[in-house]
């Protein structure tokens, strides 16, 4: 009886492990059911700009207010969590605060903890005051009714019950430390979690050790489920932002990458020793897809990116289509592809490894031809993600689709295209009548 506390806290850690490890298996799965993409080049960029953009949030802070309350959650979520650590041997080993012989180096420790977990929950209050109160209008978009917004509201539930749970730990230990119960030696600065202690006037002390141990088993318990929650969450992107802005696109914003076909076609058709009349080899490869129609036709970075969205929806706010009033908007788009994923990987668990057709695709099913030539390609959404996610890139690769597999691009765009190819312009004149606006009188 003496070790069954220590037995079932391993039992508990050991399921919440297994179980955040199997939904990494499922996850890198799903991203890997993309295409294949070489992004291992410049190296040292790309940790540069994870260093700066994921660890050093350079772009959350753009917008000063929610970036500042987003710092403080993210550096009270890491910083905290260290403390996570003094609980797993706690729980392992049936010892208590066992790093409590660092003396002042571990008062100090406590004391951040705690001035970090108020101020998490002073910004999550806010946060949360910002979505259901003020309602911002990024946070009421179509795209944002039913289960996203009672993710995000989850979320700072959750982050203030464990905050809260947090320092009731610390002021039952506190107290039980003046009382001078045995087992809790004195250790650690209680800047905040002192003024909690006057709740437990009059508690006997095996009560506030009961409040004590409570604390600390839901505490535990409420991280290891926040752990394995995280892959139904948008909040997924904690663990994703970094690879993500590892692997971000480093070409310059408008760029865009060539057909490796449509180029080699090119090439052939400009090469005077060619059979222009020769015939596919039988054991050649089928011709590639032109563009995208369902997310097995993009690349595992554009995956990882729709997993990784945090939707802020910094992205739809700085949408010129957006603020016009047309459907577009880059969160939905990312937010469409993984819901169409997720589909996807249910449909491959379903049928033993396979994926079976199911008449769905992420081009109509989910995404609309709308939303798609509603985009003006500024790239605006691109530059305002704080996490370095593409949406452009997911449109551009379904309008490719749309007018090289279908030719189904607008009549307006068809037409600009005939010019381009017919008069070498955009305008229906004829090359040789383009200058006769000079010859008239002003």
């Amino acid at each position: 009886m003496e070790y069954l506390p220590n037995i079932i806290f391993a039992i508990l850690l050991i399921l919440g492990i297994g179980f955040f490890t199997r939904n990494v298996k499922k996850l890198r799965r799903n991203i890997l059911l993309g295409k294949d993409s070489d992004l291992t080049d410049n190296t040292s960029q790309r940790w540069s700009n994870m260093a700066r953009i994921a660890l050093g949030q350079s772009k959350m802070v753009v917008r000063p207010i929610a970036g500042l309350m987003h710092v403080i959650v993210y550096v009270g979520f890491i910083v905290i969590n260290i403390e996570v650590l003094e609980i797993i041997i706690d729980g392992l080993l049936g010892t208590h605060r066992i790093f409590a012989p660092l003396g002042s180096v571990y008062d100090i420790l406590i004391a951040s903890f705690e001035i970090l977990a108020l101020l998490v929950i002073v910004a999550v209050v806010i946060f949360w005051l910002r979505r259901n109160v003020l309602k911002l209008a990024r946070f009421v978009k179509p795209e944002m009714k039913g289960w996203p917004k009672s993710d995000a509201n989850w979320i700072l539930y959750i982050e203030v019950i464990l905050m809260g749970l947090f320092l009731t730990m610390n002021a039952a230990d506190y107290q039980l430390q003046q009382l001078g119960e045995a087992h809790y030696m004195v250790a650690g600065a209680f800047p905040v979690s002192q003024f909690i202690t006057p709740l437990f006037d009059g508690m006997s002390a095996s009560t506030i050790i009961m409040i004590e141990r409570t604390a600390w088993w839901l505490h535990i318990a409420g991280i290891l489920f926040f752990l394995n929650y995280l892959y139904y969450s948008k909040h997924l992107h904690i663990l994703l932002a970094f690879p993500n802005t590892y692997f971000g696109n480093l070409k310059p914003k408008g760029q865009f990458s060539n057909l490796e076909s449509v180029t080699n076609e090119v090439k052939l058709m400009m090469d005077p020793s060619a059979d222009p009349f020769a015939t596919p080899a039988e054991d050649a490869p089928p011709p590639d897809k032109f563009g995208a129609s369902d997310v097995l036709d993009l690349k595992w970075v554009q995956l990882l990116s729709a997993y990784t969205c945090t939707e802020c929806g910094r992205c739809t706010s700085e949408c010129p289509a957006n603020q016009t009033g047309k459907k577009l908007s880059p969160r939905k788009i990312m937010m469409d592809t993984r819901d169409r994923l997720e589909e996807v990987g249910r449909n491959i668990d379903q049928n033993g490894g396979k994926f079976v057709e199911d008449g769905k695709q992420l081009l109509d099913d989910y995404i609309s031809r709308e939303e798609l030539w509603a985009c003006t390609s500024c790239n605006a959404c691109v530059e305002a993600c704080p996490v370095s996610i593409d949406p452009l890139s997911i449109i551009m690769d379904m309008r490719q689709y749309l007018v090289m597999e279908q030719s189904a691009a607008p009549a307006e765009l068809n037409a600009m295209m005939g010019n381009i190819e017919n008069n070498g312009a955009p305008w229906p004149f004829n090359q040789m009548d383009r200058l006769n606006w000079a010859d008239e009188p002003s």
